[in-house]
């Protein structure tokens, strides 16, 4: 026993490995391994054994994907640091916060913690925003959103879309702008001008507030109103055309044409038609203003501006059709001027 010991100890490595695959190949007996390498049948059995685990773990343990990369050490300030990346990273809603965390991690936290969490978070960031030198943003964009129905002012650097304002309000009206321009130009905000749509109140206070910085119209909501007036009159077009449809398959089932049809489906063809041509026009105005007009690449300035002043005027031709719905959007155009940085 004592020399099988012996010799298993010098056994080198590729010999050990050797004895282990055929072992497990059983090409030959246990019996004639252990004789011929010197070595016991137990040695034997182990080498075997230790192979048959060596494989077990290359062929049944998960992929390389599901190893360990690494450990986290899981802090209170690590998941709140979670909890603010999942609401502003993610754009996840508090439950959503609270499920994550749960079936993920296994901790359970309230709704109430979250917000919590988040507005902890968000005085921090008020006094680090409080803190910000603003003199480099030369181009504001000024716009006002809502949360639930609470106003909300913001203002945005356009090279950078850093968000130097973002204010819950009660208001929206021009003092109120005006008391928060003039705080942001505490901290340095002078820009060359700025970029809104046709809200009063905002104007009003960037003129109370910076008297001398021009305030641009956007391209974005002149567009979409455009395009919104675009759609309401070919659905208003589409219903004259079933209306007429209608009539006509009445009257066919009666069989009868009294005066009063024959001028019915005359009128209601006509409506139909004009609804029509209405529609059609005005479409085709919208895509002139989006692509030859307030397109980043188009014409040059001068023929932009004609352009500009060519739809104005054919607005106001088609004004009398429709007088509730397209004159707001004619007067609109006063507030983004044919000489705005918008063209």
């Amino acid at each position: 026993m004592a020399r099988c010991v012996g010799a298993a100890a010098m056994l080198p490595e590729s010999d050990r490995k050797d004895l282990a695959i055929q072992a497990l190949a059983r090409s030959t007996t246990i019996s004639d391994l252990s004789v011929r390498h010197r070595v016991s049948r137990k040695f034997v059995y182990q080498q075997a054994h230790k192979a048959g685990a060596a494989l077990d773990e290359a062929f049944l343990s998960g992929t390389p994907e599901d190893d360990v990369l690494f450990h986290l050490t899981v802090s209170k300030i690590w998941l709140r640091q979670v909890i603010v990346a999942l609401t502003l990273i993610c754009r996840s809603s508090y439950r959503g916060v609270v499920e994550f965390l749960r079936d993920l991690l296994g901790v359970p936290i309230s709704i109430g913690t979250v917000h919590h969490v988040l507005q902890s978070a968000t005085r921090q960031a008020d006094i680090v925003n409080h803190d910000q030198d603003l003199s480099g943003i030369l181009v504001g964009l000024h716009d006002e959103i809502f949360q639930g129905t609470l106003p909300v002012l913001a203002g945005v650097d356009a090279a950078s879309t850093y968000c130097y304002l973002l204010a819950v309000a009660e208001h929206r009206d021009a003092d109120t702008w005006g008391v928060h321009l003039l705080d942001a130009a505490r901290q340095g905000l002078k820009p060359d001008y700025t970029i809104a749509d046709a809200g009063q109140g905002l104007r009003a206070g960037q003129k109370a507030a910076w008297d001398e910085t021009p305030c641009h119209g956007d391209v974005f909501h002149i567009t979409r109103q455009y395009e919104g007036l675009a759609n309401t009159l070919s659905r208003l077009a589409k219903g004259a055309r079933s209306r007429c449809e209608k009539l006509e398959a009445k009257i066919g089932r009666t069989g009868q044409l009294g005066p009063d049809d024959e001028l019915a489906v005359e009128l209601a063809w006509q409506t139909e038609t004009q609804a029509q041509g209405l529609a059609r026009d005005i479409r085709t105005l919208t895509q002139w203003l989006s692509h030859d007009v307030l397109a980043l690449a188009g014409p040059a300035l001068a023929t932009r501006q004609m352009l500009f002043d060519f739809i104005v005027e054919e607005l106001a031709k088609r004004e009398p059709e429709d007088v509730r719905r397209i004159r707001p959007l004619r007067v609109a155009h006063i507030d983004c001027p044919r000489g705005s940085n918008a063209l």
